[in-house]
């Protein structure tokens, strides 16, 4: 049975801790929006309803977490966390390569 380095359980374990980490940081932001939104509305509403000046804050916040969400869950396009990974391995290969040679 092959044993595991610790590096690569070390490794491992801080890419789950970020992505653990990412997911936890989207759902606070997710929570403070649907907070803050209706309260701004309610004042909104209170104040000056000729004016709906709530969806502005609203529209961007939205955009803002929709990229939130993009990067946390999906981000595996071109610049996205495989990618990373490549390179990362990439250039490990090329430093054990060079002590090899070097």
């Amino acid at each position: 049975m092959k044993k595991i380095p610790d590096s690569e359980i070390e490794s491992k374990y801080l890419r789950a801790r970020k992505k653990v980490e990412d997911i936890k940081g989207f759902y606070y932001n997710l929570i403070a929006y649907c907070l803050v939104i209706p309260f701004l509305a309610f004042v909104n509403y209170k104040t000056s309803w000729g004016y709906q000046w709530f969806w502005f804050p609203m529209a961007g916040w939205g955009v803002g977490l929709g990229f939130h969400a993009y990067h946390v869950f999906v981000d595996t396009g071109i610049l996205g966390r495989r990618w990373e990974e490549r390179k990362i391995q990439e250039f490990i290969e090329e430093e054990e390569e060079k002590m090899r040679w070097g």
